[in-house]
């Protein structure tokens, strides 16, 4: 058994056109732009969603949308997903990057909310 929750909808912009992105979705959400030096690929957007992360990654390729679901097992959640038809693409540290049918990836990372809106949001697997 393990649980995993949808934990966020990331905006990738190319690199030298995340500002202007993430200037534009602040404005379009009505959102604080937040930064963690730790992370400066990503540029939050506080508060659009309760619950969800909402940011925009600078990337080096081309624009799109990815969601990131979280999970208290990675590998279990990577084989569910597999078995229900994504691809894995690549690895990034503990990040799974999968291609959902139709073309749409998403990242498979460790929990990383708050334990206790994991807790009592995340959906329970067998």
């Amino acid at each position: 058994m393990h649980r995993s929750r949808l934990y966020a909808l990331i905006i990738d912009a190319p690199r030298d056109e995340a500002g202007e992105a993430a200037a534009f979705w602040s404005a379009a959400l009505g959102a604080d732009l937040r930064t963690d030096p730790a992370e400066p690929e990503f540029t939050g957007l506080a508060d659009v969603v309760p619950g969800l992360v909402t940011a925009v990654q600078s990337v080096g390729d081309a624009p799109r949308y990815h969601l990131d679901i979280e999970t208290d097992d990675v590998a279990a959640e990577v084989e569910r997903l597999c078995g229900l038809g994504a691809t894995p693409v690549s690895r990034w540290l503990d990040c799974h990057v999968l291609r959902a049918p139709g073309g749409h990836l998403l990242c498979v990372i460790p929990v990383a909310s708050d334990g206790a809106l994991f807790e009592s949001t995340a959906t329970r697997w067998s």
